[in-house]
């Protein structure tokens, strides 16, 4: 859609335009921003976005507006579409990139898959989020008082995720139109609590604005222009109809409606008739269409269609067609038709449409529209149908919602539908479900006649509303009823052992997953295999049998489920158990391929795509390999707005606190309010204990660590690192009281299964045991470092630390030397800046850099010699023929080495001991 400038200056806005230029601004700079566009009709919302427009395309930003309709309740990402339809160059080619995008524009031949999930709509919102990723882009959406759902779910999920993408977002609205039941209310109430978000409201102008407007407009009557500013009421849009409608010699009539109406009055027959037609259309019509709805032949109709033009009611709109100048205009035509014109026009419309094969949700709605129920049935479901497969669930609830309500009303029901009513119903409650109504979905299943399908799929939305004992029950009618060797009862023992896992029934999911795997695959139902083989991987890591557990993951991974949801689910719980073994290798294979196949599918926001990218940077935090996971931690967002977008920034904190990153401050700040969820408790505060220990704050690290056990139920393993860093943070207090029972707790979370790394944490809870009692225990220590050895290289690094101090207390000098040498490598080569501090602090203690030559290689000693002339890395590399990025690893370990934390220390310390 071409962007066109409204001929009216900008005036008395420059406030609010300065708070829009700022979002544009900081996008520019590199932090997504949001603003919501506020006024009554007529105000000059769009007038303001189009100012924006103009500068943001000033400042080499792509612009894509799009245009909610009154119709857009109907149709999925209306807005989107239209925006989309302006994207060029290397916008449009991220659109072919991006099949789920190319589904939205017009032609388009890539229906999707039949009967697709909810998780069609999470490929649609992750390819939305890449392609705006592309370049700088200002993307406007017109009207989200219109919007239909899928679009406000798609703006929510926008204003959440956008972070640092070179990306403005605006949203304009009626605040006149939203009543107290308005679905848009909600939304803006949650948006505008986000950081990334700016509210503007436009007020009403003064008097004087107003005067200032209408001279610009070409007003000269200072008595006509006094006379238009009494009436309009600050309104841009009312003044400037009213100074129009008197320049052309029309009554100046009370009341905007009556105004626009009188304007249209004046038009020739012909062209009323036409501009009936356009109003029946919508906010946008094509020119071939409303010439042939109108009956009017080409002279006769371009004729009208220059009459409505001229008058500034309609203007051109892209190649072939026409839209109402303003959205007001369109709805007092419409409104103003007689109810026998209106079902004849609608009904003519809809021939047209059929004949062009138009949208099914635009058909469905003037088949309604002009009381051709059969028509509107078969158009209903089939919008519903092409809802799904472009992943919007909502709007295939509401259109299959429809054609149920349709379906006693007329002959022949299920050929119109292509199926019968309990198939309908259930595709209803599936796309309630997708949309995130579960209550919805079982309230629906519930008017059902009682079968084994429906009691399936009933438990498994009771079971995901947390409703389990109706979930148990539901589920055990299901089996009761399935057929004996049928694909149903396959689906209905899976569900029953998922229903019953975890609980004082635990003992029956084993048999029950194994019958279900035996039926599952005897009939072909392949969803259900899948379904049952993971649970008896649950089942084996629920026993502690980790062999097994990677066995029959490894197993699922490589069947194919025709369902993605399911297999990155597979894959991720399979790289999870991989890691919690310490096969660090095979889990970042594992995991790689993951977030490989999320992305692809464009899925990496979909829950298990998330959850595949957060275990992909713990498995690259761990073995060490820090410059991969700051770049996947990059993603992980700091301003957050809600629990699951707080649990991936809390991972963050694991490399942000262990390399002393200055933005550590600046998330908890943002996590703060979502310490009320146990996960975000553990991590967040687990690791602010851990940040508050390096800043030499031990008494708020404990504060930290009570808060995190007091939110986790005493069993679970998550304990024994909170008690380990507690145990930490008691000995620099010199406290042992509260140390017993802090090992008592880490003790009694050992379970089987609990993996190498539980392991390690319970031997440094151990260790720590012994420090917070006065004792210095090598062999706790050394057994901590063999336990961490197991791939944890940061962990192990800061074992061998306490190792050292351990080593030195007990008189060994040499070995602790050794250990000490070692750990500052590490440290150095990971980044660990808390880490290197302390152990440049233990060096200095121990008079380990008493003697710095025997400490450093022969190339460390040329490095040092260069950086004690001043020298930088860049030309330290050119000068010794090596890389820039290996002379940073070499003055990293001379300063750990030399007990110093820069480099004019360093160079200090050189000339100090003779070394240059």
């Amino acid at each position: 859609m071409s962007w066109q400038k409204e001929q009216s200056a900008l005036i008395g806005r420059s406030a609010e335009l300065d708070r829009l230029t700022s979002v544009l601004a900081s996008a520019a700079d590199g932090l997504a921003g949001v603003a919501l566009v506020g006024g009554d009709a007529g105000i000059g919302k769009t007038r303001m976005v189009t100012e924006l427009a103009e500068r943001a395309e000033a400042e080499g930003f792509a612009v894509l507006v799009g245009q909610c309709a009154e119709l857009g309740d109907a149709l999925p990402y209306l807005p989107l579409a239209d925006a989309l339809r302006g994207a060029r160059g290397e916008l449009r080619a991220a659109i072919g990139a991006r099949p789920a995008l190319g589904r939205l524009l017009p032609g388009d031949t890539d229906l999707g898959t039949e009967a697709t999930s909810g998780l069609t709509q999470q490929q649609l919102f992750g390819s939305v989020l890449g392609f705006l990723a592309a370049q700088p882009v200002l993307l406007v959406l017109e009207d989200l008082h219109w919007a239909d759902q899928s679009t406000r779910d798609l703006v929510v999920f926008l204003s959440r995720m956008l972070q640092t993408e070179r990306v403005c977002l605006v949203g304009t609205y009626r605040t006149d139109d939203l009543h107290r039941r308005h679905p848009l209310r909600r939304v803006l109430a949650e948006l505008k609590r986000l950081p990334s978000v700016t509210a503007v409201e436009l007020r009403p102008l003064s008097r004087g604005e107003m005067a200032d407007y209408l001279t610009n407009l070409g007003g000269t009557d200072t008595r006509m222009i006094g006379e238009v500013v009494d009436r309009a009421e600050g309104n841009p849009f009312y003044a400037e109809e009213l100074l129009e409608a008197a320049t052309e010699g029309c009554a100046m009539t009370d009341g905007l409606a009556s105004l626009l109406l009188s304007r249209a009055e004046t038009l020739s027959d012909a062209a009323q008739r036409v501009l009936r037609g356009a109003a029946v259309a919508g906010r946008k019509v094509d020119h071939a269409l409303l010439q042939e709805a109108s009956g009017l032949g080409d002279l006769v109709f371009e004729e009208a269609m220059r009459e409505i033009v001229s008058r500034g009611l309609l203007r051109p709109d892209g190649e072939y067609g026409y839209a109402f100048r303003h959205a007001l205009l369109q709805e007092v035509v419409y409104t103003d038709l007689l109810p026998g014109e209106r079902t004849r026009m609608h009904s003519e419309f809809a021939r047209l449409l059929t004949a062009r094969e138009g949208a099914p949700a635009e058909l469905a709605y003037h088949y309604l529209a002009g009381h051709d129920l059969t028509e509107a049935l078969s158009a209903s479901v089939e919008a519903g149908r092409r809802a799904e497969r472009l992943g919007a669930p909502a709007e295939a609830h509401r259109h299959f919602d429809q054609a149920l309500g349709l379906w006693d009303r007329v002959p022949d029901p299920d050929r119109l539908a292509g199926m019968n009513r309990i198939q309908l119903a259930l595709r209803t409650a599936a796309a309630a479900a997708d949309m995130g109504d579960n209550h919805r979905a079982v309230a629906q299943l519930r008017e059902l006649p009682p079968s084994a399908e429906i009691y399936e799929r009933l438990a498994y939305y009771l079971y995901d509303s947390d409703a389990a004992p109706g979930a148990i029950e539901a589920a055990e009618a299901a089996v009761a009823a399935a057929p004996e060797g049928s694909p149903v009862l396959a689906r209905a023992l899976s569900t029953l052992a998922r229903t019953l896992f975890g609980g004082p029934r635990q003992a029956e999911v084993r048999p029950l997953a194994d019958r279900a795997l035996e039926v599952a695959r005897a009939t072909g139902a392949s969803d259900a295999e899948k379904g049952a083989a993971i649970m008896l991987a649950s089942c084996a890591e629920f026993d502690g049998d980790l062999d097994r557990a990677e066995e029959l993951f490894g197993y699922v991974t490589l069947q194919d489920s025709s369902d993605l949801a399911m297999d990155l689910r597979a894959i991720f719980h399979h790289a999870r158990i991989q890691l919690a073994r310490g096969s660090m290798a095979a889990a970042a294979q594992t995991a790689d391929h993951g977030v490989w196949l999320a992305r692809e599918t464009g899925l990496s926001w979909s829950t298990y795509g998330t959850d595949l990218r957060f275990l992909q940077f713990l498995i690259h935090y761990t073995t060490g390999e820090w410059t991969r996971a700051r770049e996947v931690a990059a993603g992980f967002g700091a301003r957050v707005g809600k629990v699951p977008e707080a649990i991936l920034s809390s991972f963050a904190l694991f490399i942000e606190v262990a390399m002393g990153m200055p933005k550590v401050e600046e998330r908890l700040t943002w996590l703060r309010p979502f310490w009320s969820d146990s996960l975000v408790v553990y991590m967040s505060r687990g690791l602010a204990a851990e940040h508050a220990l390096w800043r030499g704050e031990p008494a708020l690290a404990l504060e930290h660590v009570k808060a995190a056990l007091d939110a986790m139920e005493p069993n679970e393993v998550g304990n024994i690192r909170i008690c380990a860093v507690g145990l930490w943070a008691l000995a620099e207090l010199g406290r042992a009281d509260g140390a017993d029972e802090l090992l008592a707790r880490a003790r009694g979370a050992v379970r089987a299964g609990i993996g190498a790394e539980g392991h390690a944490w319970l031997a440094r809870a151990e260790a720590e045991w012994h420090r917070a009692h006065g004792r210095a225990d090598v062999e706790a220590w050394r057994a901590a470092v063999e336990a961490f050895d197991f791939g944890f290289v940061y962990e192990t690094t800061r074992s061998r630390w306490r190792l050292t101090e351990a080593l030195l207390a007990s008189g060994d000098h040499a070995s602790a030397l050794a250990e000490w040498k070692r750990a500052v490598e590490d440290a150095a080569a990971l980044g660990a800046q808390p880490l290197s501090d302390a152990l440049a602090e233990l060096g200095r203690r121990a008079r380990f850099t008493s003697a710095p030559s025997a400490l450093l290689t022969g190339r460390e000693q040329e490095v040092l010699a260069l950086v004690a002339e001043g020298l930088g890395n860049r030309e330290i590399g050119e000068r010794l023929f090596i890389a820039q990025k290996t002379v940073s690893v070499h003055v990293s370990n001379i300063l750990g080495k030399l007990g110093v934390s820069s480099r004019t220390q360093a160079a200090a310390v050189a000339r100090r001991e003779g070394l240059v």
